[in-house]
């Protein structure tokens, strides 16, 4: 599963064809890395219920522009995806290479809703979000604010905003 995968990110990234095809390949290849991200985050805390399900497809959902069908399909996909990577880092790389500053805040600013959709902030989330950051070049100052808006977002108190 993960090979074709990759296989199918590298074609969508690199292949020639016609540029519609193109365009939807490419569009696809990132929203299933930055929805792999998005699982990834929530199953980080051995904890994914149905609240945080139902948030992370809402979200992306809106982010992408998706109908439920459309959101559900890409969250089996991602989902898929995800089991089987041994690091994100793949889909990191994806993401740091082709999107720009501010698409790459608002993958951060996606991941930190999705951790923050329990209404709490595990520390495991929190390291695998920072890593995320880490591995797009996403500035740490610009990380923070981003966890502070999702954190208020969610309703946390500034002293529930530590990581448990």
């Amino acid at each position: 599963m993960l090979r074709a995968f990759l296989t199918q990110l590298g074609d969508a990234l690199a292949s020639p064809g016609s540029a519609a095809n193109d365009d939807d390949s490419h569009e696809h290849a990132l929203r299933l890395a930055t929805a792999a991200l998005a699982i990834e985050v929530a199953r980080a805390d051995h904890s994914f219920d149905e609240s945080e399900q139902a948030a992370m497809l809402a979200l992306m959902s809106e982010r992408f522009e998706l109908t439920e069908a459309e959101t559900k399909a890409l969250a089996e996909d991602a989902g898929a995806a995800a089991e089987q990577s041994v690091s994100v880092y793949e889909f990191t790389q994806t993401l740091h290479e082709t999107l720009n500053d501010d698409d790459k805040a608002g993958v951060m600013a996606l991941l930190w809703q999705v951790a923050y959709a329990d209404g709490r902030l595990d520390k495991y989330e929190n390291s695998l979000v920072l890593k995320i950051s880490d591995l797009m070049f996403v500035p740490r100052g610009l990380v923070m604010r981003l966890k502070h808006d999702a954190a208020v977002a969610a309703g946390v108190t500034p002293a529930e905003q530590r990581a448990t």
